[in-house]
């Protein structure tokens, strides 16, 4: 069995799905809130012992609540499974060590918080100890041994080399370049202090602005649990969100009636967020997002 959670990013979910299919060989999904439990669902309970494959997400891509990456892969290691962390919503806002947490894999992009930019590339990264263990499946030229001697059959490189599967698109990667090298001029734990101020600064004055209002916090509070988003529940969510949008606060809106709103630290300032939350507030007095201009949905929320 691959065990995920239902409320995992949907790709990760539906390749998850597709794999299952093109094996052919007994596998299932399962979930982890199928246990009741804290925290989405009682893990020890859901890693039973047909479980292969543990497939989270560090960060909530919704709701921003973080799992203990190292101690949910250390108990998974207990039982046996191996773990695939998907860090899109945490590799640049929330300090990982995924070495010292003895991890497996990992997937994540770079256009959030890496400030890659929009259709950057994703990325992988593979433990050294399964490097040689594993193999790619789409056996690529680039992932070859030796791509440049043309030969007819696949010899994979040595390494994390193995992994890749194409050209690399270079326009892209020069673009991603550029923020991993501001990314990498800032500590992972100041860069996360600031995260966190930075949040509490914006729910503090959500709170305090907007309290008259039917937004509902779905982020959990407490630091340990959450990364460098908040979502608020309101029940005319997306026409809210184009509103801000069209006044110039950049969040998104997610299903069912999430607001969305990123905290990137290296580059929004405490003034950002005081201006953002006016913002807010000013739609949500005045009603401004209460017309059909608003409410008209397009294929990207």
């Amino acid at each position: 069995m691959i065990l995920s959670e239902r409320d995992n990013f949907p790709t990760d979910l539906y390749l998850a799905e597709g794999l299952i299919e093109f094996l052919d060989r007994g596998y299932s999904l399962g979930y982890v809130d199928d246990h009741p439990g804290a925290a989405g669902g009682d893990l020890a309970t859901a890693l039973s012992d047909d479980v292969a494959v543990l497939l989270l997400s560090h960060v909530n891509y919704r709701t921003g609540s973080m799992w203990d990456l190292p101690a949910v892969t250390a108990e998974a290691h207990r039982r046996g499974v191996l773990v695939i962390w998907d860090l899109a919503h945490s590799a640049g806002a929330v300090p990982v060590d995924l070495t010292a947490a003895g991890a497996d894999f990992a997937v994540g992009c770079t256009y959030k918080y890496l400030n890659g930019g929009p259709g950057s590339p994703g990325f992988i990264w593979v433990s050294p100890h399964q490097h040689d263990r594993f193999w790619q499946p789409l056996s690529g030229w680039w992932g070859h041994a030796r791509p440049f001697a043309m030969e007819p059959s696949y010899a994979p490189a040595n390494g994390i080399g193995r992994y890749l599967c194409g050209t690399p698109p270079i326009v892209s990667l020069a673009l991603v370049e550029c923020g991993l090298d501001i990314t990498l001029r800032a500590e992972p734990e100041a860069l996360r202090r600031k995260s966190l101020a930075l949040s509490d600064l914006f729910l503090t004055l959500v709170e305090q602005r907007c309290g008259t209002h039917p937004l509902t916090l779905i982020t959990p509070r407490e630091h340990r649990r959450r990364g460098s988003h908040l979502s608020f529940r309101h029940p005319d969510g997306f026409a809210v969100m184009q509103a801000l949008i069209e006044r110039g606060v950049i969040g998104d809106y997610r299903e069912p009636e999430i607001l969305r709103f990123g905290i990137t630290p290296l580059y929004l300032g405490y003034a950002d967020v005081w201006d953002a939350v006016e913002i807010l507030r000013d739609v949500l007095d005045t009603a401004s997002w209460d017309t059909e201009r608003y409410r008209t949905r397009s294929a990207v929320t």
